[in-house]
């Protein structure tokens, strides 16, 4: 007869889950406090302290075509005020003779111009058969920040 360890001849032929549960019990605590960090929206790198872009030299010209909207509902086609309703026979009928890589129309927006605005400029162009659109922006100021308002 051998000598036994453990005092009997009985094996536990199964398999003992309480470790198991207590590990799937921790990852799920750790899932659900990360969860919501993932989900908070899409993160977009902005562009900070870069050089401006040249400016299009075919903005200057005198045959480009240039919307500006300095306020809402306020349009300027080159230099004369227009309404809505007559923005796009006019932008038509400058467009006529001009060459496919030439039929470009630059819209200036004042800051305080409504988004709204700028969308309908927008289609009213593309309802001419124009689908190159710039959207001019005034330079960044070297050295930054907004020049002091003038003494009163």
């Amino acid at each position: 007869m051998g000598m036994q360890a453990g005092g009997g001849e009985d094996f536990n032929s199964e398999i003992n889950v309480t470790p198991m549960v207590d590990i799937m019990l921790v990852l799920l605590i750790i899932f659900m406090v990360v969860t919501p960090f993932l989900q908070q929206g899409v993160t977009v790198a902005i562009p900070r302290d870069m050089e401006n872009p040249d400016v299009d030299p075919a903005i200057i010209k005198e045959s480009s075509v240039v919307i500006s909207i300095p306020e809402d509902n306020q349009f300027y086609l080159g230099k004369d005020e227009v309404t809505k309703e007559e923005l796009g026979p006019h932008v038509d009928r400058m467009m006529k003779n001009k060459s496919d890589a030439e039929r470009i129309v630059y819209i200036k927006s004042g800051v305080g111009v409504s988004y709204g605005n700028v969308v309908e400029v927008i289609n009213i162009v593309r309802k001419q058969g124009i689908d190159k659109i710039g959207l001019v922006a005034d330079k960044r100021k070297k050295g930054g920040g907004a020049a002091p308002a003038p003494a009163a």
